[in-house]
């Protein structure tokens, strides 16, 4: 997708930056079975944690600047972690995420030396380095789904960690669980220079973005790109073409970006899903995206995958489905 967004003749004034993707970590799969190799990393000097408190991050205060990583012996000062889980390695230095107690909240948002931020505002800030988004991303995806199941749904038994994070046990039906990730449809429905944007009750005022829904099972990326648009709007399409995927971690999504060849026009809202839906030409678009709209409408900020699908049919019109 950088790529597609570099070689593209433009002069918007946004920079592409997606959040929570490209991560730089590596993430070693192969040592979360070595209890030997993963207790010498948590003793490793370059060994640092990310830590999760409820819905937030905590994040260092040092001067201007905000760190999201802590030593070891920094981490197990907040006391015992409800759960840590191995996230990989960075430049070769092991990386962890921790959950603290959720009622330990309100005390560290009292301390002057730390700042607690949930992961929107932190990517829409840019309050930490880029390279800090994407594994706060994977440690708040994963020390939720583990949050959420601690009970076996097969049984209902109390659940074990295992695999240094990656998975939990059934110690009674012996069955193992994986984390999950739900698979999120995004697209751009276009016929010819024009493409249709919806608003959700839970947008600001002005913005306007692309469709979305989850996929069902037993169904392709295409189908779910054809069943949402036609459930949401109303529009039959035809020829679907993947654009680019983004994590989620809200609770734990993968957004997968299309644009789609829309091939009737009438709109026909459903009210249950979104609120407002209408065709919009490129050069409005680009208004949009550059916040120079004469209604002041806006697209999603360019944290956001809707943003760049929005972007490549702005730069390349048609040829975003070729």
């Amino acid at each position: 997708m950088r790529q597609l967004l570099a070689s593209a003749r433009h002069d918007l004034s946004l920079e592409p930056r997606q959040a929570y993707a490209g991560s730089r970590i590596e993430r070693a799969a192969f040592y979360r079975g070595d209890a030997a190799a993963l207790a010498a990393m948590t003793a490793d000097d370059r060994a640092r944690f990310y830590l999760i408190v409820g819905e937030l991050a905590v994040l260092n205060k040092r001067g201007e600047e905000l760190d999201p990583l802590f030593s070891p012996a920094d981490a197990r000062a907040f006391g015992a972690a409800r759960e840590i889980v191995f996230l990989g390695l960075m430049n070769e230095a092991p990386r962890f995420g921790a959950s603290l107690d959720p009622d330990l909240a309100e005390p560290l948002k009292a301390r002057d030396d730390l700042e607690l931020i949930d992961l929107r505002t932190i990517a829409v800030r840019a309050v930490v380095a880029p390279e800090h988004v994407p594994p706060l991303a994977e440690t708040k995806a994963m020390l939720g789904w583990h949050a959420r199941h601690r009970f076996c749904p097969n049984c209902g038994a109390v659940t074990e960690l295992a695999q240094a994070g990656w998975r939990r046990d059934c110690p009674s039906c012996k069955t193992e669980h994986f984390p999950r990730t739900d698979p999120v449809v995004i697209m751009l429905a276009i016929a010819g220079e024009r493409c249709v944007l919806g608003r959700s009750p839970r947008f600001p005022k002005t913005m306007w973005s692309c469709l979305a829904g989850f996929a069902e099972p037993g169904e392709s990326i295409e189908e779910a790109v054809r069943r949402e648009v036609q459930e949401e709007v109303g529009l039959t399409c035809a020829w679907v073409k993947y654009f680019a995927s983004q994590p989620w971690p809200f609770p734990s999504s993968l957004m997968i970006g299309c644009h789609a060849e829309a091939l009737t026009e009438k709109i026909v809202i459903d009210h249950s899903e979104i609120e407002e839906a209408r065709w919009f030409d490129r050069e409005e678009l680009k208004l949009m995206l550059t916040r120079k709209h004469p209604q002041g409408l806006t697209a999603p900020p360019a944290i956001a995958i809707a943003h760049h699908i929005i972007r490549a049919f702005v730069e390349n019109g048609g040829d975003v489905l070729a």
